[in-house]
């Protein structure tokens, strides 16, 4: 409890209950409590409750914090995993044997990677332009579409529109969100 008085500058004492403890453990020393526990007692009573935790509101707010900290790693780890792929793919891995929910992720990091590329692009064109050299400039394009195989072919016929999901993984009971804009200029997979 001192060092919480210390961190948080307040005023603080506590009361432990032990479950064979006929007497309560108080801390600093039982005058020290009373004189804090009238304080909090004379404060207007939304004062009072403004920060208080139990228990198991404690327990659900760092259980709640936890599961977002999961999430979030998860949805690194997916990222990370689908930046692996892709680097498979542009040395010649095959999309054959991957399903839609993979198809759909890998769509989404490609989008994102070539935004980012696109980015950068312009940020050197605009340093060039801003420099007064204009002899290189470099020009941002779409990636080039990808050679269609059959069963790809089948798998563009049989969706007319792939939108790219948020990245997520198949533990997560949450629905998937979708993300507006892949392939903008077709809406398709091979647009990529």
């Amino acid at each position: 409890m001192s060092e919480i008085t210390t961190l948080c500058d307040v005023e603080a004492c506590a009361v432990v209950y032990g479950q064979n403890d006929t007497q309560p453990e108080v801390w600093p020393f039982p005058s020290g409590v009373q004189s804090t526990y009238a304080k909090l007692r004379e404060m207007p009573s939304m004062e009072q409750t403004k920060k208080q935790l139990n228990m198991e509101t404690f327990l659900r707010q760092r259980i709640d914090k936890t599961r977002e900290q999961l999430r979030k790693q998860k949805k690194e780890n997916r990222k990370k995993e689908m930046s692996i792929l892709m680097s498979q793919c542009l040395t010649g891995r095959s999309l054959q044997d991957l399903n839609m929910g993979d198809l759909n992720d890998l769509g989404w990091v490609v989008y994102h990677t070539v935004k980012e590329i696109n980015k950068k692009v312009k940020k050197v064109n605009d340093e060039l332009a801003w420099s007064g050299s204009s002899q290189v400039q470099v020009v941002p394009t779409s990636p080039p579409p990808p050679s269609i195989s059959g069963e790809m072919m089948n798998l563009q016929q049989a969706q007319s529109q792939v939108v790219p999901m948020e990245m997520t993984t198949p533990e997560d009971q949450q629905p998937q969100q979708q993300l507006a804009g892949l392939g903008a200029n077709t809406g398709r997979l091979s647009a990529l």
